[in-house]
Order: C-alpha cells, then structure tokens, then sequence
C-alpha cells in the first residue's frame, strides 16, 4: 500500500464558454484557487507538470505550460525557474501531469509537486476548425488500420461505422461501441438515457458544472440524435476550464498546520495502461488493466469504494466503465444504471456531482477536475451533492482512442483526510 503521497490542495475553475477569459487567465484562476486552498507558500514548489492538448489552435503549439506560467513568475506567485514539464495525453492529460506529480514525491524529486491543466475549447467563430482538432485523438499517420477495423466491427452487428462534418469523430466511435455492447449484451438505449439523466441531475447541485438542469430518461431519449444511438443529452459538450492540484510527501506534510493537515486527501493507489487495438469487451481493455493496479496498490477491491468518478464523454462510456473497473458483472451496466445503484444514493454512486457530459470536459482539464470533484466528496466539503460517509473514492479518466479501445487510461484511489 502507498500511502505517502497527499492531495495537499486542489481546485477547478467552473467549466463553460468563457470567449473573453484566455488561457493564461483560466490557469491563473486554477493556480490562485489551489494555493488557496494548500494554505501553501508558493516558493515550495519544486516542479510543475502542465497539461493541455489543444494550445496550438491558440497559436501555442509548443512551451505551452512554460507561456502560461509565465505572468505568475513575473508575479511573483511561482517560483522563478521552476521546472516544468509539459504532457498530453488527449482525455487523459490531466492524469498524466497528476502521474508526474505523484512520481516527483515517491522519488523524492521533491517534496512538494504541481500538476495544472487548462484547456480552451470554445470558439464561435471556427467551430468547424476545433472540431477537426477534436479528431486528432487517434492515428492519423495510419488512418485506414482503425477504418477497417471500424467498419468490420460495425458490419458483424448489423451496422455501419459512418462519420459526418458535424459532429466529432469521437462521437461516431463512441457510438459504434455503444452498438457493439449493445449487440453483444443487450444494453438499450433507455438504460443509456438513465445514466445520462441521473447526471444532469446531480450536476444541477454543482457551481462548477457546465450544464446546471436536472433531465429524466424521457427529455434525453428526446433530444437531438448525434450519432445514433447517441443523442446530445448523452455526450459531453464543448468548454474551458482549468484545473489543478498540489501533491506532497507525508514528511512535509507533518511539518504542516493542523488545519492544513486535517484536508490533505491521501493517494492509496494510482496506475495509468495503455490501450490494446484490438481489444474486446473482456479483460484486457486499458481501463481493466489500470484498475487491477490501483486496486492491489491500495490493498483494496472495487466492492470496498464508497464512490466513483468516471470519465462519460458519452453516457454509453459509463454503463461499459462500470463493468471494466468491477462495480457490477460484465454485460450488467445497463441494468445496475437502471436499478438505481448509481444514483448519489445508491449502492455506489457514480459521478455524484455530474458526468463530463454535465459538470464539462474541457480535456486538458479534465482528470484534475474529477480529482478535484472526488477530494470535495471525500472531505464533506460538497454541501448539496455530498455523499454521506464518503472514505474512498475512484477516479477513471481515458483519453485518447487506440482501435477498440483507450490510448491512455488513468485509475486513482483516494482515501479521506485521517
């Protein structure tokens, strides 16, 4: 069991369309809003992991954390020459810079490490244009291997894998294993508007959310088709945000205030796997592996979580995630999520504050916002959306696709403040 790594503060902006807040303004919030909350003397941070895909559509391609960083130096605020390292791992960037941020302390690199994401995603004028970024999450160099592929996933159930202008790549494949489990295990597309529901609704509770308005089963089923079976209810929308959260070792944390040292949430495991391309919906996908691994770090199995945050870019992601981190039997996603044992009070909630398609997933953010969502929870800290007696909890954030499967996957199991 690890348990030497702490969440000595975290923070995440709101999510939302903000034209007139740039990047260096939202990482700027994130990195005020989490020395805030550490109580922390900026001058003990020893690195700064920087996560972010999509800069170069602003015209930073490259230095991107070193750029944004740079007013808080001038400032005053970041510690001048600290090193910074810059990640992207599409989705699942921000649990990339938390994974550098975590080895930084087990190493003992130093005591006390930064990982911030930021993502800028809303554009009205080149909408188009952002969308083609969107689409970047996958091998481009050889486009026809996940084509073919596609296609024959599609044709064996009866199906076909099309794209259209208007939406997100990303769309059309989430909505291709959609029909493949759907095929295979008979999940239905209602069951997939029951997650869906359950978390607009939770995300009306949160000030942070993206989308603040409770839905039933009916209105998701009812809105406007994306990607059959997937309507907009059901898949993540566009928007910015950043995001942050500083780890530190126990040794300084015993050095801390008692006050400090009563909110630092502890990292009981934490293991990022990559994707398999041809992988199925048995054993062998990232999100499988990845768990295993968090689970035998923190000498814990799925049964002992009190509460889970998953990454639902479509609401389809959560009836299979829900399978493959072992909260209910393969193939049983789509009746658990109709049964009600995810809801905020059910037998294990999952996404208790709102889903990415709710509470937002502006990507370079988004595994910082989860954590940020979880250490809420589990220090009694989320008022309305708080669930009771929450002491651990998981986070699962994957990015990227790699064939029939995630290019990078991310699981981390939290423990509340001792």
């Amino acid at each position: 069991m690890i348990d030497d790594v702490f969440i000595l503060g975290i923070y995440s902006t709101p999510a939302g369309r903000f034209p007139e807040r740039g990047p260096k303004e939202l990482v700027r919030d994130a990195y005020v809003g989490v020395l805030a909350d550490a109580r922390l003397d900026p001058g003990t941070i020893g690195h700064v992991w920087f996560s972010n895909m999509l800069l170069d559509f602003w015209g930073q391609p490259n230095v991107k954390g070193q750029v944004c960083l740079l007013p808080l130096v001038r400032q005053g605020l970041l510690p001048v020459g600290v090193a910074t390292s810059n990640v992207e791992g599409a989705c699942a960037s921000g649990s990339l810079a938390f994974h550098g941020a975590w080895k930084d302390i087990l190493s003992g690199q130093c005591e006390v490490s930064l990982a911030i994401g930021m993502e800028k995603m809303y554009d009205r004028e080149r909408r188009t244009e952002m969308l083609a970024r969107l689409e970047k999450g996958t091998d481009w160099i050889d486009p026809k291997d996940w084509l073919d592929l596609y296609h024959c996933a599609a044709a064996e159930h009866g199906s076909r894998f099309e794209q259209q202008a208007d939406r997100s790549l990303a769309m059309d494949i989430y909505a291709l294993f959609a029909k493949t489990h759907m095929a295979q295990y008979g999940t239905t597309a209602r069951q997939i508007a029951y997650a869906a529901a359950k978390n607009h609704t939770n995300s009306a509770g949160n000030p942070r959310a993206q989308y603040r308005f409770p839905m039933d089963a009916e209105a998701v089923l009812a809105d406007r088709l994306v990607s059959e079976p997937l309507t907009r209810a059901m898949c993540a929308p566009v928007g910015d945000a950043a995001a942050a959260a500083l780890l530190c070792s126990a040794s300084f944390l015993r050095r801390a205030s008692a006050e400090v040292r009563s909110r630092a949430v502890g990292v009981r495991g934490h293991a990022i796997a990559g994707g398999l391309f041809e992988s199925s919906w048995k054993d062998d996908r990232a999100p499988v592996r990845a768990s295993k691994r968090a689970y035998q770090m923190a000498g814990l199995s799925a049964s002992d979580i009190d509460l889970v945050k998953l990454h639902d870019a479509t609401s389809s992601a959560e009836i299979h995630l829900m399978e493959d981190l072992g909260l209910c039997p393969r193939g049983q996603g789509g009746p658990f999520t109709a049964s009600g044992a995810t809801q905020r009070g059910g037998e294990i909630p999952v996404n208790p504050s709102g889903g990415l398609v709710s509470r937002g997933h502006p990507i370079g953010a988004t595994g910082l916002m989860m954590l940020n969502e979880l250490c809420i929870q589990l220090r009694g800290e989320a008022g309305a959306i708080q669930v009771p007696k929450a002491r651990l909890g998981l986070a699962e954030n994957g990015g990227g696709i790699m064939g029939m499967d995630l290019a990078a996957c991310a699981v981390t199991v939290l423990e509340a403040p001792r």
